[in-house]
């Protein structure tokens, strides 16, 4: 199945310029593709973790609307991220789940008020610490394909120019106060966020669809998959007693399941149906 090629952006996010029209970058070295695992949130923004300093994982929009990333007010102390007067700090380790590493990513302190107004309203079905944006997104070549589960990361020898026109007390135009005014409008209708959905769980066996059938093409070793006893070749049946019969299945019935949680998987293998139970680890 070919895989689709999209560009989201989160609504109404602040729009900022840059110092000069970016150069283009060199090709892509498709042997370096990292297979980052991604869900989408209730308001169907595309959702990865990351882990910052070291500390983590915090969960983040991807947005080719944003002009940088930004984290919130108490993420940036959480992982004790050093600002100047600008607001912008530097991160000494920046990895996004799949074993990512950013280098030279760059932030921009600040409480978005989308995101405020997100979480206080419980929106997005978990609880948002920031938006990654073009200054690490243009780094890479990435391609959606949302009938899987992850999304194919190729580092581009591209250092993006930094935004201009961002900076303490500028970029919002005011409209900050709507996060604390819909954080108020969800108490006075009592509405409480729910931030107790896990993240999607890693599963660690990479899947592919042969004369309307699926199966394992190939399992990670070590992996909760492995650790099961899938092998590559498996027939896929069923999840959870319900029949697999597309890839958009897999990620359906996979994607329900959080961290620590255990899925039946129902395979076939040289024309024996096994019954195993996945416990889906942690990934980052």
């Amino acid at each position: 199945m070919r895989p689709v090629l999209l560009a989201l952006t989160a609504a109404c996010l602040p729009l900022f310029g840059w110092a000069a029209d970016p150069p283009k970058a060199d090709k892509p070295k498709p042997d370096a593709t990292a297979e980052v695992p991604y869900r989408l949130t209730d308001t169907k923004h595309v959702l990865v973790r990351a882990k910052l300093n070291g500390k983590g994982p915090f969960n983040f929009i991807l947005d080719t609307g944003a002009p940088a990333v930004f984290v919130t007010k108490a993420v940036a102390k959480k992982v004790g991220l050093k600002e100047d007067d600008k607001g912008w700090g530097m991160f000494d380790t920046f990895v996004i789940e799949g074993g990512l590493k950013v280098d030279k990513a760059k932030g921009r302190v600040e409480d978005l008020f989308q995101l405020e107004g997100m979480n206080g309203l419980g929106l997005a079905g978990v609880e948002l610490h920031g938006v990654i944006g073009y200054n690490v997104l243009a780094k890479f070549r990435i391609t959606y394909d949302f009938t899987g589960d992850k999304l194919a990361f190729v580092p581009l020898a591209f250092d993006p120019p930094d935004p201009v026109g961002v900076g303490k007390g500028g970029g919002q135009g005011g409209l900050e106060v709507m996060g604390g005014m819909m954080k108020m409008l969800g108490g006075m209708m009592g509405v409480k966020p729910n931030f107790e959905v896990k993240p999607g769980g890693f599963v660690g066996m990479e899947i592919e669809e042969r004369e309307k059938k699926l199966f394992a093409k190939t399992v990670l070793k070590g992996s909760p998959a492995d650790e099961a006893g899938v092998k590559a070749g498996d027939r896929l049946d069923s999840v959870k007693d319900s029949s697999l019969e597309s890839l958009a299945d897999v990620a359906r019935t996979f994607g329900k399941a959080g961290v620590g949680d255990t899925v039946k998987l129902t395979i076939e293998r040289n024309g024996e149906k096994k019954t195993l139970g996945i416990k889906l680890g942690g990934g980052l």
